[in-house]
């Protein structure tokens, strides 16, 4: 990205190093490997993190559920923020401080299996800064106890899902809502970021409107685009191209 604009993912829903590797020299900031959708599982998240060069801030994990081992195992991996799926409540939020920061934040246990993950003389103090706790709000339940869930000592930063909060409140399952309760929620859950000195994310899938996210909500990073999603709008797009061509 330029200078001045926040960091960018990438979801990663595949099982493959090269995908990684590709978004990165493509120009993502990072990525979002996605274990709670798709085909990847932990052993293979765990060698896909391995793609990304030891430091990058922006490599996340996101869980299929708020499982402290598998966060570990992620995290000595090289993963430098784990995000929860769903989180509704404080005791969700520090469910997922304990399983992402060691003691005496939290409970994650030493024992890193990829070497030199952090710098610093007080290991534990260097890994928790270096290790982001992001809990992801996506229900209308999460949108009205942010305050509470934010508030949580530990917690780094808020992920907005836009499809699954949608549903939440009646409305077809998609991103990118420019007026309307998903709007409103996303403006709330800001706010209450804002107030709570933490980072704030959302899942954009049109670039336009991700800019101007940027701008209105004060985004500190964007998910943008899907790797399964994008072969797919290529592949039609390139048998349409063959089709009208012959």
């Amino acid at each position: 990205m330029t200078a001045g604009q926040p960091p960018a993912l990438m979801h990663v829903a595949t099982a493959s190093m090269s995908v990684v590797e590709a978004a990165l020299a493509a120009g993502y900031d990072g990525v979002m490997i996605d274990l709670q959708h798709g085909e990847v599982g932990l052993d293979q998240a765990c060698a896909m993190l391995r793609a990304v060069p030891r430091g990058n801030p922006h490599l996340y994990a996101r869980l299929a559920s708020l499982d402290a081992g598998a966060a570990g195992r992620l995290l000595d991996s090289g993963a430098r923020g784990i995000v929860a799926p769903t989180v509704e409540t404080e005791e969700q939020a520090r469910a997922l401080v304990a399983a992402a920061k060691y003691p005496p934040l939290g409970g994650r246990s030493l024992g890193p299996s990829r070497p030199a993950l952090y710098e610093g003389t007080d290991y534990c103090a260097a890994g928790n800064a270096a290790v982001s706790a992001v809990v992801q709000i996506e229900t209308a339940a999460g949108v009205d106890a942010a305050d509470r869930i934010l508030a949580v000592d530990g917690v780094d930063a808020v992920y907005i899902g836009p499809a699954d909060l949608a549903v939440s409140y009646g409305l077809p399952g998609r991103p990118d809502w420019a007026d309307g309760p998903v709007a409103d929620a996303v403006a709330k859950v800001a706010a209450a970021a804002r107030r709570a000195g933490v980072r704030l994310g959302l899942y954009c899938s049109d670039p336009a409107f991700a800019a101007a996210q940027i701008r209105t909500a004060g985004l500190d990073f964007v998910g943008i685009g899907i790797d399964l999603m994008f072969m797919g709008k290529q592949a039609r797009a390139t048998v349409s191209a063959l089709k009208e061509a012959s």
